[in-house]
């Protein structure tokens, strides 16, 4: 049965703070862990006022130390904004803190924009060396050999397995080339996903971490007691999509009754398109809603998020999941 993970930007609500949204998002990893999810991944966001992850192997320390068994990593650290042998130090240390528990994905974007970008590295070539970078730094995870120069302490000799993200062909070839699992941003970016697999699968080498294909896609789930509830809980994100998009990124706000409804059509074409891959609903449909995604995809694995206003709803929407998800196991 396909594994179920959780995946947090860990929101900044309207009129909340990034201390109470680190805070949530520990507590949420605490509940995660208790249903049986198998992975809580935070992901890096930069200049973003509803993202409270932005210092993601930070969070991710937070949240591993508050939790006992769940897996805890990046979905992803955007590699292009930071050197390799610092990502290498970075999660050499939390393996180090949390042997066998870290995840490290990595993204080619700068998860930002282009101002931002340039305040980070300052250097706007640098997603040009993806592929170099990537190599680089799995190599400073290899035990130190007789003479070399520059060693990762914390690091080498460490097993944290890499993925790589995407939301385009170029990851997926990428992680075919090096043998990697592969995750897909389908929550957001889902135009390519169906090509995007075919091309990892069908290209895949196997490598020392991984013999087969294995793909984890992005999905937004959105579960309540009704479809009526579901769907309100689901306005708060895509109100913070339309605002995003009309350049005024800012917290998570509140849902709102009808919210799909008065949009002009523009914003209502590019929600469909962009969260495309969401399943809002009563338990019953979201059971419907993941059988179907996961039939036409063959995933191997969620990665599942939900951008809800309200903490208690969201826990609620990742219980509902996670009994729907045992259900469907016993039937399989």
């Amino acid at each position: 049965m396909t594994a179920l993970s959780v995946l947090d930007l860990s929101p900044i609500t309207q009129g909340s703070t990034a201390t109470q949204s680190l805070a949530n998002s520990l507590d949420l990893a605490r509940h995660a862990e208790r249903l049986g999810y198998k992975r809580y991944w935070l992901a890096e966001h930069h200049n973003m006022p509803g993202i409270a992850s932005a210092a993601t192997s930070v969070v991710i320390a937070h949240v591993a130390g508050g939790t006992k068994t769940i897996r805890v990593g990046a979905g992803g650290i955007m590699l292009p904004n930071h050197a390799p042998l610092v990502i290498a130090e970075q999660f050499g240390t939390l393996a180090a803190l949390f042997p066998g528990r870290i995840d490290l994905g990595l993204g080619r974007a700068p998860g930002t924009d282009m101002l931002t970008a340039r305040a980070l590295r300052r250097n706007l070539e640098s997603a040009d060396n993806f592929p170099q970078d990537v190599v680089e730094l799995m190599g400073y995870f290899q035990p130190a050999e007789e003479g070399q120069r520059i060693r990762a302490v914390p690091g080498e000799g460490q097993t944290v397995p890499v993925w790589i993200l995407g939301s385009s062909l170029y990851g997926a070839q990428l992680a075919a080339l090096l043998g990697l699992p592969y995750a897909f941003a389908s929550h957001f970016a889902p135009a390519e996903l169906d090509h995007a697999l075919d091309v990892y699968r069908t290209r895949f080498q196997p490598s020392a971490q991984l013999d087969k294909p294995y793909v984890m896609l992005g999905l937004n789930v959105f579960a309540a007691p009704t479809d009526a509830e579901a769907k309100l809980l689901f306005s708060s994100l895509q109100q913070a999509f339309v605002n995003l998009r009309s350049g005024r990124p800012g917290q998570l706000p509140p849902p709102v009754e009808n919210y799909d409804r008065d949009l002009d059509p523009m914003a209502k074409s590019m929600l469909a398109q962009a969260l495309s891959c969401a399943v809002v609903g009563s338990p019953e449909t979201v059971r419907q809603g993941i059988d179907a995604f996961i039939r036409r995809t063959g995933a191997d694995e969620l990665m599942v998020t939900a951008q809800c206003f309200d903490h208690a709803a969201r826990v609620r929407s990742f219980e509902i999941l996670a009994d729907v998800h045992k259900s469907m196991s016993k039937a399989a």
